[in-house]
């Protein structure tokens, strides 16, 4: 996303940042990369300084369940803004809820996500009347999304084709919950956001495959980074990937400075400002984090959006509604 002709990010920055443009097209509504380097957000040229908010101390209790499975998700009402509200509403509460089941977990988290999709892509108008008619806690959460779903869309644009990757089945959310939370007792890093940039990255470690740049692994490290950061381990390890990606925002100013942190692992105010509002409803709830473990990967191509299931390239594609 740096364009060196501009001169405004040094060789040692590019050097360090760890997330490239083909993370940001994993991310929610954002679009596979076109072939080339996203977008640079050209407000980037000096590093924010928002301060982050306290991580929350509660768990989310586990909510593991077979991902990539499409089809049986509910259909987000995008014709009646008080039908959305009340189904992103209940599928808030579901996330919330300790006793539902694994399969409720799942569908809740893939119709938010869905649902998070059609807002972002309906008129304002119809946006701000579902967002009128949401309970006051599901209408922050939802802000949040839709605000990260617009700073990612616009650093990506669609891809002619479908990508060279591989999709596979994330490590369980309790698994990577405890890598989040091992990397910030050792760090101070909040664990709200190791696992918001896992999501923006890689869907929590589904995409396997070099971005365009070179980066790999389920934090999107360029080997010359993870050489300084990884401590001698496996850059497609989660575990390891994720401490390398605390060791990094510690180097850069975090959790002081978590804004500031995130610009140098990638510098654009637009990743800088997705991630934060992701971390964010985790920090409000933590329940935000068992719907993002089920969120699938989008690819946003010239002719229609898809979604790329587990097994991909070996399983087919799946068209979204409304391209």
């Amino acid at each position: 996303m740096a364009d060196d002709s501009r001169g405004r990010v040094s060789a040692a920055l590019l050097l360090a940042r760890g997330a490239v443009a083909v993370a940001i097209t994993a991310a929610l509504l954002a679009s596979c990369s076109s072939g080339e380097q996203a977008r640079r957000d050209p407000s980037a040229s000096a590093s924010p300084s928002a301060a982050p908010r306290e991580s929350s101390g509660r768990t989310p209790p586990p909510s593991a369940a077979p991902s990539g499975r499409p089809g049986d998700a509910q259909a987000p009402s995008v014709g009646d803004a008080d039908t959305l509200a009340g189904q992103l509403d209940r599928a808030v509460t579901t996330l919330r809820k300790r006793d539902a089941t694994v399969d409720e977990v799942r569908k809740a988290g893939e119709f938010q996500q869905l649902a998070v999709r059609a807002l972002a892509r309906a008129s304002h108008p119809f946006r701000r009347q579902v967002l009128a008619s949401l309970r006051p806690a599901t209408a922050r959460e939802t802000r949040a999304q839709l605000t990260a779903a617009d700073l990612l869309t616009a650093l990506t644009e669609p891809r002619v084709k479908f990508p060279p990757w591989r999709i596979l089945e994330p490590p369980q959310p309790e698994v990577l919950l405890a890598y989040y939370r091992e990397a910030e007792r050792l760090t101070g890093v909040p664990w709200t956001y190791l696992a918001a940039i896992h999501l923006v990255e890689t869907r929590m470690g589904r995409i396997r495959g070099p971005s365009t740049a070179g980066a790999l692994g389920p934090m999107q490290f360029m080997p010359a980074t993870w050489a300084r950061y990884g401590a001698g381990g496996d850059i497609n390890d989660p575990r390891d990937a994720v401490l390398a990606a605390a060791r990094l925002l510690k180097d850069h100013g975090a959790p002081g400075d978590m804004a500031g942190a995130l610009w140098h692992y990638n510098p654009s105010s637009r990743y800088v400002g997705a991630v934060t509002a992701y971390a964010r409803t985790m920090q409000e709830s933590a329940s935000a984090y068992r719907g993002y473990w089920h969120w699938q990967v989008f690819c946003q191509l010239r002719r229609g959006a898809y979604l790329l299931p587990v097994g991909y390239p070996d399983v087919r594609p799946v068209p979204l509604p409304g391209g």
